[in-house]
């Protein structure tokens, strides 16, 4: 897709709090979801789904669908069109095995096991009705306390099961005060705005697909292998995405079926999950039991860390939430373990899911963090800053732990922090409700993947850049953008900016924050590349101002080369191509983590922030009234995206504390709120005040742009933080998340 700037910005670009360069799109409706495309001759599928956890199908009334007015077709095991690979073989670490009609296995509940195609969407859903599937059931394995549990080869992008550094045991038995605590997370859903969707159309051995997705490099291979065809056959558009959150990472299995349908008709296909299909084939958060346990010398200085989790996947394949790596980074101690195992059950299997194994660990690991303050009579903002590490604390590398306590100081200033009782229930407000005030430290990795751009300077002085990025609402449209034009040297409105399209350089995947750094190093490269090109012409011209200038070089700024020692003299993009015969030139450019920096340094970005609650003493009835995050996370390309996302995380945070979670019946193994009225998120009275404070920070080692990740740190401090202040207000110490009004009312 290409879209072309309306506004006119002077001068450089990155740091300005420029709106949204896609938002008048989207507020118009102009903005193309992948469901809003129309093919020709497109017809509509829709995915008959399990209603058993376990066993297989015997039967399905197919006569009874295909006698329906406008039903095309119903795919089945028995005619899906073939797959030149086992859906079921690992062919990689982020290869996740697919339910694609290849048996008549039934592995969770909401597992496709036909699909309906018809002229119309009606059609079709009344045909997936009409095959009243027969089942073998089988007794499903449900939570988490399942006796065969195991320990996972690897959790979660590949990281091992057990890290130890150091003697725990020891540490323990020493230790002048001991806190251990059990605290349990339970399956929650990515329920993206928009739901997973494909539109497949097919031309020989050529497919066409739009369909969201947060990396389409990845999605081409995976379909290539699955049809036997060259990836370069695979044409994928997405442009925009309503919402991903890990979700749409990688290829799901109902996105599949849509260009299976197409195959089998040889017609378009429109498939589109609703939205309890989406509770199953697509992924999930998965559940957590971890216990910590911590212990401290007589000033409150930590001195043992052990952080063992219990988690799941399903039968028949592996993710396990890493949900322990998150001790690993924050606090200093000289001893530090964490462990995993893990149970498996008849469920879709886990996925990443916005901040995976960081959001569940911190929310665990930080109520640990104030149960230990607690015990050694210390401030729990106090305690923090006693025991914050300077320096990675298991791999010994330095990170930028100054920007955290910097993080403390101002997000403390601005909430108050000074006045808050170190006891219990001794705060309420005008109405009587109890007030309590709790924080938590954020931290999250910060990553790149390989990207690639291109970028191109016209004779008329405009712009083009171009990189296969997705926008999934966190406004990369705009700040990618942004550090194209400055990479350029021109004004954002001169520049044309391409993205959202698998014919474009390959920007990497969407995921682990790090998108920004990744493409936006990329789009820097090739920017570079096209100026450093366009030197060369006019360096070596005697007829330019600019003859002679290659040792002191030059700079491109507005539309012009000048000269680094006296900018007086320079010229035009436009005269130079000119005089050189040249309608434009090309420069490439690639974004990678330097293995350098890796080897030698930790990477993260850091934050602290710090919640209000209030409870109704007779009802047990929880409000976050007021948040406050102070965050570091280096360069910020857009200071009004970043807050954007900082805001997302801490109220994803809020609903991590108090809202959110899947509630499985344990007889049937079925999700019994698949749905957006009981399966609880924020609203905006649910969340009344929201401060993001942007902490300065200047990393030099991360990458070529300084930039952090922002969009998966905000959720990693807020959740503990909003449980803190709950036992700050109450005296009542919940450790199952989300807090209930039930378990406040039992604690008396």
């Amino acid at each position: 897709m290409s879209e072309q700037a309306t506004h006119v910005r002077q001068g450089s670009s990155i740091g300005q709090p420029l709106t949204r360069r896609d938002g008048a799109l989207k507020v118009t409706g102009r903005a193309r979801y992948a469901a809003d495309n129309h093919p020709p001759g497109m017809l509509h599928a829709v995915l008959a789904v399990s209603s058993v956890a376990r066993g297989r199908v015997v039967s399905l009334d197919e006569a009874a669908a295909l006698a329906h007015p406008g039903v095309v077709a119903v795919m089945t095991p028995a005619n899906r069109p073939p797959l030149a690979l086992d859906p079921d073989e690992k062919t990689g670490p982020f290869t996740f095995r697919l339910e694609l009609l290849q048996n008549d296995r039934v592995r969770y509940a909401g597992q496709p096991v036909a699909v309906v195609i018809a002229d119309t969407l009606e059609a079709a859903t009344e045909g997936a009705a009409l095959l009243s599937p027969r089942y073998e059931a089988e007794p499903p394995q449900t939570g988490l306390d399942g006796p065969d549990s195991f320990i996972p080869e690897a959790i979660g992008a590949g990281g091992p099961a057990e890290t130890r550094h150091g003697d725990v045991e020891a540490g323990l038995a020493t230790a002048a005060a001991r806190v251990e605590a059990t605290y349990e997370t339970p399956s929650q859903y990515h329920n993206a705005m928009e739901p997973h969707a494909v539109v497949a159309s097919w031309d020989g051995d050529r497919l066409t697909v739009d369909t969201p997705s947060q990396g389409m490099a990845w999605a081409q291979e995976r379909i290539a292998g699955l049809f036997g065809i060259p990836a370069g056959n695979i044409h994928i558009r997405s442009p925009f995405l309503g919402g991903g959150f890990g979700s749409k990472g990688v290829v799901s299995g109902p996105q599949v079926l849509g260009m299976l349908a197409a195959r089998l008709v040889g017609r378009p296909v429109k498939l589109v999950l609703r939205r309890e299909q989406m509770y199953g084939p697509v992924g999930h958060r998965g559940p957590t039991r971890q216990t910590l346990r911590l212990g401290t010398d007589g000033d409150g200085t930590l001195r043992a860390l052990d952080h063992h989790v219990r988690t799941a996947s399903s039968r028949f394949d592996d993710f396990f939430e890493p949900a322990a790596q998150a001790s690993h980074t924050l606090y200093n101690s000289p001893a530090i373990s964490s462990t995993t195992e893990a149970v498996r059950l008849d469920i879709g299997t886990p996925l990443f899911m916005r901040a995976p194994g960081e959001a569940s660990g911190s929310a665990a690991l930080e109520s640990a963090i104030d149960e230990m303050a607690l015990a050694v009579g210390l401030d729990p903002l106090e305690f923090r800053l006693r025991n914050y590490a300077e320096v990675e604390p298991i791999s010994g590398k330095p990170f930028s732990s100054k920007a955290l306590r910097e993080c403390y100081a101002q997000g403390a200033a601005r909430f108050g922090w000074a006045g808050r009782p170190l006891q219990p229930r001794q705060m309420r407000d005008a109405d009587g409700l109890l007030v309590g005030w709790g924080m938590g430290t954020a931290t999250f990795p910060a990553l790149m993947f390989a990207g690639q751009a291109r970028a191109v300077l016209r004779r008329d002085g405009s712009g083009l850049a171009e990189t296969g990025a997705h926008d999934m609402g966190q406004g990369a449209w705009t700040a990618l953008a942004q550090i194209a034009a400055d990479s350029l040297g021109i004004d954002l409105d001169r520049l044309e900016f391409r993205a959202g399209d698998s014919t474009l350089p390959d920007a990497g995947i969407a995921g682990g924050s790090a998108h920004t750094a990744t493409a936006g190093a990329a789009l820097k490269g090739a920017g570079e590349d096209a100026v450093a090109k366009l030197a060369e012409l006019a360096v070596n011209d005697e007829r330019s101002p600019l003859f002679g200038a290659g040792n002191v070089g030059v700079v491109a700024r507005n539309g012009r080369l000048l000269r680094r020692d006296d900018e007086s003299r320079g010229e035009s993009f436009t005269d130079i191509l000119a005089r050189a015969g040249l309608a434009e030139v090309e420069g490439r450019g690639t974004g990678a983590m330097d293995p350098a920096v890796q080897e030698r340094y930790a990477t993260h970005a850091h934050g602290a922030v710090f919640a209000e609650v209030k409870v109704d003493p007779e009802l047990g009835q929880i409000r976050a009234t007021r948040l406050v995050g102070a965050f570091a996370a280096g360069t910020v390309i857009n200071p009004r995206l970043v807050r954007s996302q900082y805001y997302g995380g801490m109220i994803w945070g809020v609903s991590f504390a108090l809202h959110e979670q899947a509630v499985m019946d344990p007889r049937s193994g079925r999700i019994m709120n698949a749905n957006l009225a009981e399966y609880h998120v924020p609203v905006n009275a649910d969340v009344p005040s929201v401060e993001a404070i942007l902490v300065e920070e200047h990393d030099p080692f991360v990458n070529a742009l300084g930039v952090k990740g922002v969009g998966e740190i905000g959720i990693t401090g807020t959740a503990g933080a909003v449980a803190n202040a709950v036992w700050h207000a109450t005296g009542v110490r919940v450790r199952r998340f989300p807090i209930a009004i039930e378990a406040l009312l039992a604690a008396g």
